[in-house]
């Protein structure tokens, strides 16, 4: 992380609060974002990432793309909602079309971007979400992001 980058660090204690902080960061993305997320199985990424597609507009539809690879959910922008899980190789993720969507105005969700770290962009927003001493509570770290909360 850069000295201009700052860390923004959340704490929600259901999964309605994560969604509700992701539909906060989303409405004021521009377009061209990555997000990428970390955190174990069940942390809450889709969650945020349900958050994000009601904050673009494209309503409560995210939903997690283990099987399909990636969703597209039409807004104010355009979701394109990635799930990373699988992808073991350089082939996997070519053949997931990921590269044809960087450099669009579309926004992207990238759960699971430990495996394809490599890959992703240098102005990439890192989302880090970890379980809290409760149940539903969750650690949320964002960094690579300018904008507030």
């Amino acid at each position: 992380m850069g000295c201009s980058d700052k860390a923004l660090r959340f704490t929600t204690r259901s999964p309605r609060e994560t969604r509700e902080l992701g539909q906060r960061f989303s409405e004021q993305l521009q377009g061209g974002e990555v997000v990428a997320f970390t955190g174990g199985m069940g942390a809450g990424k889709t969650a945020f990432t349900r958050g994000m597609a009601i904050g673009l507009g494209a309503g409560d539809v995210a939903s997690s793309p283990t099987f399909a690879i990636v969703n597209e959910y039409p807004g104010r922008l355009t979701l394109e909602h990635f799930d990373m899980y699988r992808i073991e190789s350089w082939d996997d993720l070519y053949s997931t079309g990921f590269f044809d969507y960087l450099d669009t105005d579309r926004v992207l969700a990238v759960e699971w971007s430990e495996n394809i770290a490599a890959a992703l962009p240098e102005n990439t927003i890192y989302v880090d979400i970890c379980p809290g001493s409760e149940e539903d509570e969750r650690q949320i770290t964002i960094t690579g992001w300018k904008g507030e909360l």
